[in-house]
Formats: C-alpha cells, sequence, structure tokens
C-alpha cells in the first residue's frame, strides 16, 4: 500500500509526497525513468513493462522509429497496458557525470517535460518517480531539491494548469525519507500526513 509522507496545495492542484511501488498508482499518467532509446530493460523501466506488459515496449520502439531518441525535455508516451494508469510518459533524466554537465538542468527539465506532456494529454493527475536516481547515478539529495523546486515552479507559473494531483512516488525508505527532508526545507506548508 502506497503511503502519503507529506502533501500540500498549490492553488487547485494537491501535491504529494508517496512511499510506494509507482505502478500502483491510480492516476492518469506515471512517469517512467527511461533512457532515450526507451529500451526499457532494468530499473523502473523494466518493472514497468513487466508489469504493464510488452505493449508498452513496443509502443516505446515505434515512438523512436518515429521520432527518434528522446531528448530530456520532451518525453514520449505510451499507453500503461496493465497498469491502473491510462499513460507511461517516458521521461530521460540525465546520466551522472559529477556534476559539471549540465545534469541539474537536464533533470528538471526531464521533469518538467513530464508535467507539460501530461497537460498536452489532459491528464488530471500524474505520479513521478526520483528520475536519474537509480541506475544513472544523480545524487539523491541533489535530485530531490531540483525535482520538487520545478514541480513548485511549474505550478507557481501555471494556475490554471489541468493537473488537479501531482505525486512524487519513492520506492525505498534512503530515496523518501531524502525527498522528506528536502520537502520540509523547499515547499509551502500544507500539512504533513
Amino acid at each position: 500500500m502506497n503511503r502519503v509522507l507529506r502533501e500540500t496545495t498549490m492553488g487547485a492542484t494537491q501535491v504529494q509526497l508517496v512511499q510506494g511501488d509507482i505502478t500502483q498508482e491510480h492516476v492518469d499518467a506515471i512517469v517512467n525513468a527511461a533512457n532515450a532509446q526507451l529500451k526499457h530493460g532494468g530499473g523502473l523501466a523494466g518493472i514497468i513493462v513487466r508489469k504493464g506488459g510488452r505493449v508498452i515496449q513496443e509502443e516505446s520502439d515505434a515512438w523512436v522509429r518515429k521520432y527518434g531518441p528522446v531528448p530530456h525535455d520532451r518525453p514520449a508516451y505510451t499507453t500503461a497496458g496493465r497498469l491502473p494508469a491510462r499513460y507511461v510518459i517516458h521521461a530521460v533524466g540525465p546520466v551522472w557525470r559529477g556534476g559539471g554537465h549540465g545534469e541539474d538542468q537536464a533533470l528538471a527539465a526531464a521533469v518538467r517535460g513530464s508535467l507539460e506532456r501530461a497537460e498536452e494529454l489532459g491528464c488530471r493527475s500524474i505520479a513521478l518517480p526520483a528520475i536519474s536516481t537509480g541506475i544513472f547515478g544523480f545524487p539523491k539529495d541533489r535530485a530531490a531539491r531540483i525535482n520538487l523546486n520545478t514541480v513548485r515552479e511549474y505550478l507557481e507559473a501555471r494556475p490554471q494548469t489541468s493537473l488537479r494531483q501531482v505525486r512524487i512516488v519513492l520506492y525505498d525508505d534512503a530515496t523518501a525519507q531524502t525527498f522528506a527532508s528536502a520537502w520540509d526545507e523547499l515547499m509551502p506548508s500544507g500539512g504533513d500526513a
């Protein structure tokens, strides 16, 4: 069972920090931490395809054939197969190379691009993982600050957003605690869960 750790409201949008399994989220779109070729073999991407079905990989392959590699700022999307979501938004975060190669900007672009894509798809709810913090090696504390700041800035700049719920869903205890600490510092108070 996914557990809400923190929550607040920004305009008409509920923002939540959740510990649990993103593939169990009943939202319009979940975000997959993908690579530019949308080859979903390992990490979260592999789990999404195993639980959602091969259709996700097949649609991803078709996307890359049609549009080419996926950039950080313009995530791809597919249906969600057997998952309870309607869509999977495939966001390409940066591989950590020490921090001096535009990684922060690329991660912010992936998060912002995911929110923009969700709005383009008419989504009212979205669940995002800690993009790039797994096999791409992005430091979790730094990623937490970028993720939360990007979500906050996006919602502050778009009070008329179609998004009514933004959930940041983290699987393991260490990542959840790192994000919770950053949340307490960066997000507007709206009560802890």
